[in-house]
């Protein structure tokens, strides 16, 4: 049996019809604005000597992501820094197109830079065999974990966060509205997720992958987080802060404990699968 209902839909070849939709851009706080679609997110940190994006959705979502820098006054061309969080067909899936577009370099972790080279997933992924291939990216840079990346004065940091891939990274950044800044975390997937075989508890080709999950939940905890983001925006309760903002709360955004939470619902879910996953 195939674990997660996503991955149902990728092995039928569709996906839900949220991670393709289109909304409009938004500008979170500062410089930090949402460019991705009601269900994949896509986020662009601007900077007066170029922009550092985030994550590139699905391959047929490059299109929509740039219109949304477009339509917020930004020039693609602008984009000198495309980062990923971890390297499945639907955070991923774009890059190469907007990379094209922009000329922007890719940065990325050893494991997932070898996977967008290639544009699938090694053995070593808990999905591999079922997540679906994407156009590979060219001239990927490998970074480290910790490293600060920078495009002119726009800096954002590299936390590595592996397990539900291999090579899954989170990033940290503060915007700042002339004295008023908050600390963003782009906190990647937390979820141990796989396809029919795979067990994080004796996996020959990712063996360390608990171990990996574990780290990344102490450091998600111990990071400044006023907002947070998640590759799918409905994790981290995006819209519905978004639309408390709307509704005239000016810090209807803004959740420090969002991370915490966050970790603490990935430890229930990963302690459940760890436990289904012994012998009888």
């Amino acid at each position: 049996m195939v674990r997660g209902f996503a991955l149902l839909l990728q092995v039928a070849g569709s996906y839900p019809a949220a991670w393709n939709t289109p909304v409009p851009a938004v500008r979170l706080f500062a410089n930090t604005y949402y460019v991705g679609t009601r269900g994949l997110s896509a986020v662009l940190l601007t900077g007066d000597q170029g922009h550092i994006l985030l994550d590139g959705g699905l391959p047929e979502s490059a299109d929509g992501i740039m219109r949304s820098i477009r339509g917020l006054g930004f020039r693609v061309e602008d984009v000198r820094l495309i980062v990923t969080s971890h390297a499945h067909f639907d955070h991923v899936g774009g890059v190469a197109a907007i990379q094209r577009a922009s000329g922007a370099a890719v940065a990325a972790s050893a494991s997932a830079a070898a996977v967008l080279r290639n544009g699938r997933s090694g053995p070593d992924d808990p999905q591999y065999g079922i997540a679906r291939d994407f156009p590979p990216v060219d001239s990927v840079r490998v970074i480290a974990d910790g490293d600060t990346l920078r495009v002119g004065p726009v800096a954002i940091v590299a936390r590595f966060t592996p397990g539900h891939t291999p090579g899954g990274t989170s990033w940290s950044w503060r915007s700042c509205d002339g004295a008023r800044c908050q600390d963003f975390v782009y906190a990647d997937s937390q979820a141990p997720v796989s396809a029919d075989g795979f067990f994080f508890t004796r996996s020959a080709t990712y063996p360390g992958a608990v171990a990996d999950f574990g780290r990344g939940f102490d450091l998600l905890e111990r990071l400044p987080c006023d907002v947070l983001i998640t590759p799918h925006p409905e994790a981290s309760g995006l819209w519905e802060r978004l639309a408390a903002r709307d509704r005239g709360d000016p810090e209807g955004l803004r959740d420090p404990g969002g991370c915490r939470r966050y970790v603490a619902q990935a430890r229930e879910r990963l302690a459940r699968r760890l436990a289904s996953e012994k012998p009888e």
